[in-house]
């Protein structure tokens, strides 16, 4: 049965789905990577599609931007469409030096300062955490395709735009661990948490905090395949 934001019936979206912000990326993926990719979801334009790697079946779904919109997408995944694993392939913005555009970042954990958890379940903690067997999955898929991941904590933001200078990426870095922000995965990894299913994130580095290195909007679309290639390798293993 569909939801009002997913139109896919039962059974039409695989037990794996990987899951990029951008709608736009899951269709670079599902037409470059699966295939035979059948479409299940525009509603709100939020792709979505299902086809085959390898021969094993696996879906691919925007989320948007943001916790809100995240936990929607994730929660009716988990819920209503019986799947069991998640991985966000998205875009993050680097904190420190030795992260560099085009990076690879394995999140271990994610630190936020949103009120997501606590309001949905009552969660009261800072950090959540991924799926210790998803995320083993992912380092032996990198290492079969011989991409370096940096791993780290990730910082989950509400605010893209933060007023103020960029004093407080100090106690991000050295009080809680991040090394990158995005907005999604503390969410994420709440929701597969509350629900007994799993989720990991993959992000690659789009732009830094402490260089000039910035990637188009377009890279960031299609260019980003070192991500996709290792998601797609763990999501058949």
């Amino acid at each position: 049965m569909s939801t009002p934001h997913n139109a896919a019936e039962k059974g039409q979206i695989a037990k794996t789905v990987l899951m990029p912000g951008d709608p736009l990326r899951a269709k670079f993926i599902a037409e470059t990577f699966l295939e035979n990719p059948k479409q299940f979801n525009s509603v709100r334009n939020i792709f979505g599609y299902t086809g085959t790697y390898k021969g094993q079946e696996i879906s691919v779904m925007g989320s948007g931007m943001g916790m809100p919109s995240i936990g929607i997408y994730s929660y009716e995944l988990y819920t209503q469409y019986d799947v069991e694993n998640i991985i966000r392939i998205g875009s993050a913005g680097g904190y420190t030096e030795d992260l560099k555009v085009f990076d690879v970042v394995l999140a271990d954990s994610a630190f936020s300062e949103s009120s997501y958890a606590k309001v949905q379940s009552g969660y009261a903690d800072d950090k959540t955490y991924p799926s210790k067997e998803l995320n083993s999955k992912i380092r032996m898929a990198a290492e079969k395709v011989g991409i370096p991941l940096v791993e780290s904590c990730i910082h989950s933001s509400d605010v893209f735009y933060r007023e103020g200078n960029l004093d407080y990426v100090k106690d991000l870095i050295n009080v809680h661990g991040c090394k990158a922000v995005e907005m999604e995965s503390f969410a994420l990894f709440h929701n597969a948490n509350v629900l007994g299913k799993h989720a990991a994130c993959l992000v690659t580095i789009s732009d830094s905090f402490v260089s000039n290195e910035v990637t188009t909007a377009e890279e960031r679309q299609n260019s980003f395949t070192n991500m996709m290639k290792i998601a797609l390798e763990a999501a058949i293993m």
